[in-house]
């Protein structure tokens, strides 16, 4: 995986990006895993900006990255009953990055990416809060340097992506450039719209296969590369 001197930070705050500072105005909140207990600190008062902004009608992007969704926690519980161990795992849109520190605290070798400064920096902050081991990288999906650079990828991860946004072509052309052989894409997603034409584009390339959560309104989603045989253990 590349090291924290070609453009990735290692286990700290990002440069220029707001880092957690003081940690004024955050909330607090506790997840318990099968890994262990992961405490994550997060902007206070995001759903109310999220309103505010009239989820982004305006021209402005809410910061969804912010909050503790269903989508991430469930996912992260996903991982956290799997076997990575050894894993070369990547998040896309990590947001709080709870996936990402589950692998991590599970044995993985995991970058989280993301295209917002400052979900990068609490991703960091947390990731030091709890001793986990983690490396983050700034990603645009229409520019994904970051997460190419590093593939062939043993598990890619991203919980609630799959709503309507303009980058949706980008990432469904993204993810099959970043898994061979026994690789997976597990996506987390809360019912959102777009889902259903997003996964049967990918079946192009890949078999879905898509499981409950211990949410009512989650599924997990797998994706493997058709031409893919026998299995890394993750699952």
């Amino acid at each position: 995986m590349p090291s924290a001197t070609s453009g990735f930070t290692l286990y700290g705050d990002v440069p220029g990006s707001g880092a957690p500072s003081g940690l004024s105005g955050v909330s607090h909140s506790t997840v318990d895993l099968p890994t262990g207990r992961i405490e994550l600190v997060h902007p206070r008062g995001v759903l109310e900006q999220i309103y505010e902004q009239n989820f982004g009608q305006g021209g402005t992007e809410p910061p969804y990255w912010a909050q503790p969704w269903p989508s991430g926690i469930e996912l992260a519980d996903a991982v956290a009953r799997a076997n990575v161990t050894g894993a070369r795992v990547l998040e896309l849109g990590c947001g709080l990055a709870l996936p990402s520190l589950a692998a991590a605290q599970g044995g993985a070798r995991v970058l989280a990416t993301d295209q917002a400064p400052g979900a990068l920096a609490f991703a960091a902050h947390n990731a030091r809060r709890n001793r986990i081991r983690l490396e983050v990288a700034q990603c645009d999906w229409s520019d994904p340097w970051s997460a190419i650079a590093g593939a062939p990828w043993d598990l890619v991860l991203a919980a609630d992506v799959l709503y309507h946004h303009d980058r949706l072509d980008a990432l469904g052309a993204l993810l099959p450039r970043l898994v061979c052989g026994t690789g997976e894409v597990w996506l987390a997603d809360q019912g959102r719209p777009p889902a259903r034409d997003f996964l049967a584009a990918c079946e192009r390339w890949a078999t879905v296969s898509t499981s409950d959560t211990a949410h009512s309104e989650v599924s997990v989603h797998r994706l493997r590369r058709h031409t893919a045989t026998g299995r890394h253990g993750l699952g």
